[in-house]
């Protein structure tokens, strides 16, 4: 250990400390593993490598060595929370109940703690538990403000909005900058139809933070003012760099479908898989449609705007190429004809107006090609092409659907209503569509 021979163990340990808060994560890793191997006995080095390796994505390895921590040292209560954090990320709800329950026994009287019981118990979908761990929190540390807007939150999903706001409020004041209350507390407004008051918040938020991509979209939805024909890209990709380490675990809390509809749909327009086609997963995210799709390919191309979701698809292994891309820009530079299949769940719901996206996808696709895609549904009885909700996504309506595609020259071949997903216990709908490239209509684009 040359660069640590005039220093102490614990000066080591410090450094290695100092060096993963800074994010330099393969110095800080290298010298966790020296000092592992200088003191077999001393767990921490074990623990807070294990935490870095999670951060990194290598999830099993984190566990791991966070298990041995825990077994060297069992009257930890950080490290049993820390495993709840990872377990629980995972989606691995059960064994992070133990964890959670094991750091509460070890420290009732910590906040923090209490806070994290809560998110467990929501995710167990026990509100009342959940309720009474964040009040507990609360009661322990007034001033906890992740305490007020995670109880905010239950309360907002359990119909109780008024009591919510209370709570976004309490957050707000001991922290007005932030975001998460900030959001929620605009969403509460709007659910209760209090549309002038969610616009106040947001637009409160874009003049303390003018760059914000979150406040200015939000804001756009809440007030149907400068609304784009898309959600930016700076606001996609902070919304889903944030969510990426944890986006599969919570879609499958969500009962998240469209991936499996979409691939349902493929196997059906092009029967036996083949491996003899070019495909393109447009938004592919995390990469949840990439192993359903790649049967049927013999290039398999996936495109992001998130580098944090692309970093999570990669390991998948099944994709041949990743960009990260904005789609449409992404499609249109392709050269004409190159695709046999594009794929896009659950993307297009960050698009307002589809006609540059379906005009491109039309001329990237070969003659007898197909585009397959869902979208959340606008109710019948609108009047709009499609709709921003204050969720930040759009909804799009049935006859907007079926026009833009015959305008870009697609043959609808199936537009059928779907249930995509759960969100506060209630299904969204949508609509699960195919439409084709007829030769025709691909030499003429």
């Amino acid at each position: 250990m040359s660069a640590t021979a005039e220093v102490s163990y614990e000066e080591a340990m410090a450094l290695a400390m100092k060096l993963h808060r800074e994010g330099r994560l393969e110095a800080a890793a290298k010298l966790y593993d020296t000092l592992r191997r200088m003191d077999p006995k001393d767990p921490n080095p074990v623990h807070f490598l294990g935490v870095l390796q999670q951060s990194r994505g290598r999830t099993e390895d984190g566990l791991a060595l966070m298990r041995e921590s825990v077994a060297m040292d069992p009257e930890v209560p950080d490290w049993h929370s820390n495993l709840g954090n990872v377990l629980l990320e995972a989606g691995r709800v059960e064994e992070a109940a133990d964890a959670y329950e094991e750091a509460t026994r070890l420290a009732p009287e910590r906040a923090d703690i209490q806070n994290n019981l809560g998110v467990l118990r929501r995710e167990q979908k026990r509100f009342a538990d959940s309720e009474a761990a964040y009040r507990r929190a609360i009661a322990l540390d007034p001033e906890f403000v992740d305490a007020h807007t995670n109880l905010g939150n239950l309360l907002h999903a359990t119909s109780r909005d008024e009591a919510a706001m209370v709570s976004y409020c309490e957050a707000l004041a001991l922290k007005p900058a932030n975001v998460r209350a900030r959001q929620a507390l605009g969403m509460a407004y709007y659910t209760l139809g209090r549309f002038e008051e969610a616009s106040r918040v947001y637009a409160e938020w874009l003049r303390d933070e003018p760059d914000s991509p979150e406040a200015r979209h939000h804001l756009a939805a809440c007030s149907g003012d400068d609304v784009p024909g898309r959600a930016p890209d700076d606001y996609v990709e902070k919304v889903f760099d944030g969510f990426a380490n944890s986006f599969d675990a919570k879609l499958a809390h969500l009962h998240y479908r469209a991936p499996e509809l979409v691939a349902q749909l493929v196997d059906e327009l092009l029967g036996e898989a083949r491996a003899d086609r070019v495909v393109l997963d447009a938004g592919c995210g995390t990469g949840l449609c990439g192993p359903l799709l790649k049967p049927h390919a013999r290039q398999l191309i996936g495109v992001d705007l998130s580098a944090g979701m692309l970093a999570k698809a990669e390991p998948r292994q099944v994709y041949d190429g990743l960009a990260k891309a904005e789609l449409t820009a992404f499609i249109e530079g392709e050269p004409a004809g190159r695709y046999d299949l594009i794929v896009s769940a659950d993307t297009l719901c960050y698009f307002g107006d589809l006609a540059a996206v379906t005009r491109a996808s039309a001329r990237a696709l070969a003659p007898g090609g197909w585009l397959v895609f869902t979208v959340e549904g606008l109710a019948e009885d609108s009047a709009e092409d499609f709709h921003l909700n204050p969720h930040g996504r759009y909804t799009h309506a049935e006859p907007y659907l079926r026009r833009v595609l015959a305008q870009a020259g697609l043959a609808l071949r199936s537009l059928e209503p779907a249930h995509l997903r759960t969100e506060g216990g209630k299904p969204v709908g949508g609509f699960l569509v195919a439409a084709g490239c007829e030769p025709a209509a691909a030499r003429s684009s």
